[in-house]
């Protein structure tokens, strides 16, 4: 009976094995499935150019449907700009799970999916929305929800990695007037009524009044990205802020921006230091970007903010929500958490103390819970940088060291 047991836990463990090293294996890269099909080029082109394809891998229950050389040709032909380019391609991407066999089997034959386009928030109405119609004899047919007749013809599957991304062709382009409108440029965006209309009002004025704009404006052509304090935070913050020198200020509101483009896929996907438009020579006014599944976090040797909320993810601008003020050391050096002083020397033991032993490797005290604890001091920059770089190997060990630990419980169990 005992050996019967230990049979069965070994069993349940390499199981588990089996389904970790599945779920690794489904994760998908949109880029490297279209790369095998020549007759895709463009569009694969196309999804990189747009930063889709980063998005699309970030993405499970998800299906792309592309269209081939000729059919972008088509759409390229109307010298869209690359704004436009990338709302159209994202009516491409459905936000479910349709593989050739689901699509024949389409309860009361029509479905309506949602996109791509839809989850930006900038497509009115449900004109991010597609209808999918099973017209037998081994037809299928893809419509905009608005749309009287048949769009675009099901070709055929290119690739299932079931419920996780299926790959179809379709026959052309989905034609969508909304999608191919004429986008601003990034230098007639109105950043600050995008950021008022979207609960940073106060953020947002202060920051038009001040020299600061202009900065943010200009950066927008070549790439920015914007996080900016929602109004409770910002209205707290606003006695400190007014205390702070003219440079001060326009060195606080410049913080709150990154001199490139970064969309909410790079964040979760980057750990690192960031430089800021406030970062000049000896002025680092530098933080780092951390990701935690989901959650993404702005470190400054102050405060930890944590990204709530998406305004605009087109590149070359991103505007996120954040929870707090950053607050950079080099105006809040008082703020800083101070370092723990050295323990002070121990008077001298002889060698074999047992007690003197165990404090010359006792490890230092853990911070305290209010204290941002992930604030590293000046002399912990470069330790930080390797962290971040060094990041891909130590999941990459984690992963071994589980495995290696299943494997010597299995072992122990069978003895």
């Amino acid at each position: 009976m005992q050996q019967l047991r230990r049979g069965a836990a070994v069993g349940t463990l390499v199981l588990a094995v089996v389904l970790l090293v599945i779920s690794a294996a489904t994760a998908h890269n949109i880029t490297k499935i279209l790369a095998e099909h020549p007759e895709f080029s463009t569009f694969n082109h196309y999804l990189t150019t747009t930063h889709l394809a980063a998005e699309i891998n970030q993405r499970t229950t998800i299906t792309v449907c592309v269209v081939d050389n000729s059919a972008m040709s088509d759409l390229l032909s109307k010298h869209l700009s690359i704004f436009s380019v990338k709302n159209t391609l994202s009516l491409h991407v459905l936000l479910d799970y349709f593989g050739a066999k689901k699509l024949h089997q389409i309860t009361n034959g029509t479905a309506l999916a949602a996109t791509m386009f839809q989850a930006t928030g900038t497509a009115p109405g449900a004109s991010g929305f597609v209808n999918i119609t099973d017209l037998k004899g081994g037809k299928v047919g893809f419509a905009l929800q608005d749309s009287e007749d048949i769009d675009a013809m099901y070709v055929k599957s290119v690739e299932e990695i079931p419920y996780n991304i299926s790959v179809i062709q379709i026959s052309k382009i989905l034609p969508s007037e909304v999608a191919e409108a004429p986008t601003p440029s990034p230098s007639e965006m109105n950043l600050t009524g995008l950021m008022s209309a979207h609960g940073c009002k106060i953020f947002a004025e202060t920051l038009q009044a001040s020299d600061a704009a202009k900065t943010f404006q200009d950066n927008a052509i070549g790439g920015l990205t914007v996080f900016c304090p929602l109004d409770d935070v910002f209205k707290a913050f606003l006695p400190k802020f007014k205390n702070l020198t003219a440079a001060g200020k326009i060195s606080l509101l410049e913080y709150h921006g990154l001199p490139v483009y970064m969309s909410m896929s790079m964040l979760k996907s980057n750990n690192g230091v960031m430089n800021t438009l406030a970062t000049d020579g000896a002025n680092k006014f530098d933080f780092v970007v951390q990701n935690d599944g989901e959650v993404v976090t702005l470190q400054t040797k102050v405060v930890t903010a944590k990204v709530t909320g998406t305004l605009l993810d087109e590149q070359p601008v991103a505007i996120y929500t954040i929870d707090k003020v950053l607050k950079p050391r080099e105006l809040f050096k008082k703020e800083a958490p101070t370092p723990a002083p050295a323990p002070a020397p121990e008077e001298d033991k002889p060698a074999d103390a047992p007690k003197s032993h165990s404090r010359r490797h006792k490890g230092p005290p853990a911070p305290a819970a209010d204290s941002p604890a992930d604030a590293p001091s000046d002399d912990d920059d470069d330790a930080a940088d390797q962290t971040a770089d060094g990041n891909g190997v130590a999941k990459l060990d984690a992963w071994r060291f589980v495995l290696a630990g299943i494997s010597g419980l299995a072992v122990h169990l069978l003895l």
